[in-house]
């Protein structure tokens, strides 16, 4: 057995996944926009919500929670990350299909935050009805007036009053704040501006319908609203929670951080390679389809040197991300920083490219609404800035690395 061989259930959920994406997601692509552009946009998709018994009748709920997070099986398969990434590919072929297996970010992350830290009272308010499906989540971290790749700069106000906490704050990208359903934000501020420097921080849940939580616009990504999901820019102004809902403890918000980012992160980069693969798919449908110059695209040499080497990246990106899967579930999230690091600047940018050369291929077609790919485009472009920017994960690369060779960093 090879060290990332699929376990006989993954083998056969993926078998299973990938019968469900054949028979309802990709027929169903066109009737999807057609239903989130007629009437109001920021509605949910009667379609999802009509396939999402149908994917749970089918077994294929939840299926996300590593036994990290849910070590008694209380809420999932209790698959690990490593038995996950592969459906976790098929699933992101199609950016809206997660949510039909409730298995869509920022919810995921969430619950996975939930169901590691959160109270019994916690996760019955809030992490029950996420996993039923009943209601949508948030989470609040980057804002406009800081810059964001360093998290300790948030300013936003987490402070204590009797009984209560009061939260004041500007959010931005606030993902899944858009949908109407949308009931709690997990929510990162300041409770100690004087503590060090990663004790300040703390996670604390916020109900959207409290008083003082504003939704002040809805951003675009290069012109998607990826309604109705959404990213709001958000203010919060005086907003009063009870004590019982900070996440863990003041002071604990950086270390809640790294345990929902390192499988968030798994889960962006195997949906990433699922879009890549997709793209490669169309690339050549539209290489060995098409003519130019008296031959099939595909006769020429430059098409078929794109359609190579997006092979060749698509498998490297695949086999570092599925050996960050293992080391998390071997060794934890902690130890496996520098793989972490590494594929989130791999996949997006793999992804990237793969994407390009199939809309260079397409034509004018390529970033028209007749295929996913532009819409792929933007969402891998904005994976390289989504739970950190290339720059900050390189360094985290090149510290690990150093460390590794036995280099003193020091304080440097």
């Amino acid at each position: 057995m090879t060290l990332f061989d699929t376990s006989p259930r993954t083998t056969d959920l993926r078998a299973r996944l990938a019968a469900f994406m054949d028979e309802y997601i990709y027929p169903n692509e066109a009737e999807f926009h057609r239903q989130v552009n007629e009437g109001n946009r920021w509605e949910h998709v009667q379609l999802i919500e009509d396939l999402k018994p149908r994917a749970r009748e089918q077994g294929l709920w939840n299926l996300f929670l590593p036994p990290a997070s849910d070590p008694n099986g209380k809420f999932g398969p209790g698959l690990t990350n490593l038995e996950y990434a592969p459906l976790c590919e098929v699933m992101g072929r199609v950016w809206w299909a997660p949510e039909v297996f409730n298995c869509n970010a920022p919810d995921t992350g969430n619950m996975e935050v939930l169901a590691r830290y959160g109270t019994p009272e916690q996760q019955e308010q809030w992490l029950i009805p996420l996993l039923n499906g009943e209601i949508r989540s948030a989470f609040s971290m980057t804002e406009p007036e800081v810059a964001s790749s360093d998290a300790t700069n948030i300013q936003a106000s987490i402070a204590r009053d009797g009984d209560e906490y009061v939260i004041n704050a500007r959010k931005w990208w606030t993902s899944g704040a858009g949908d109407p359903r949308c009931a709690v934000s997990i929510f990162m501020g300041k409770t100690d501006p004087q503590a060090e420097r990663h004790l300040q921080q703390s996670m604390i849940l916020v109900p959207m319908n409290a008083p003082g939580v504003t939704i002040e616009r809805m951003l675009t990504v290069f012109g998607y609203d990826d309604a109705p999901h959404g990213h709001a820019e958000m203010t919060f102004e005086n907003v009063r929670v009870p004590a019982g809902s900070i996440l863990l403890g003041e002071g604990r918000g950086f270390e809640i951080a790294q345990g929902r980012l390192g499988p968030g992160r798994i889960h962006h980069c195997m949906r990433l390679i699922g879009q890549a693969e997709r793209a490669l798919e169309l690339m050549i449908e539209r290489a060995a389809s098409r003519v130019a110059f008296g031959k099939p695209l595909a006769a020429h040499q430059h098409v078929r040197e794109a359609i190579a080497h997006s092979r060749m990246e698509i498998d490297q990106a695949r086999l570092l991300t599925l050996q960050a899967a293992h080391m998390m579930d071997t060794v934890g999230n902690k130890a496996a920083r520098g793989q972490i690091a590494a594929i989130k600047v791999v996949a997006p940018n793999v992804a990237l490219r793969v994407i390009d050369r199939a809309i260079q291929v397409f034509g004018g077609a390529g970033v028209s609404q007749d295929t996913p790919l532009a819409n792929m485009y933007a969402q891998a472009r904005t994976l390289r800035l989504a739970d950190g920017p290339d720059i900050v994960h390189t360094e985290t690369v090149a510290k690990e690395e150093l460390r590794r060779q036995g280099v003193d960093l020091g304080r440097r």
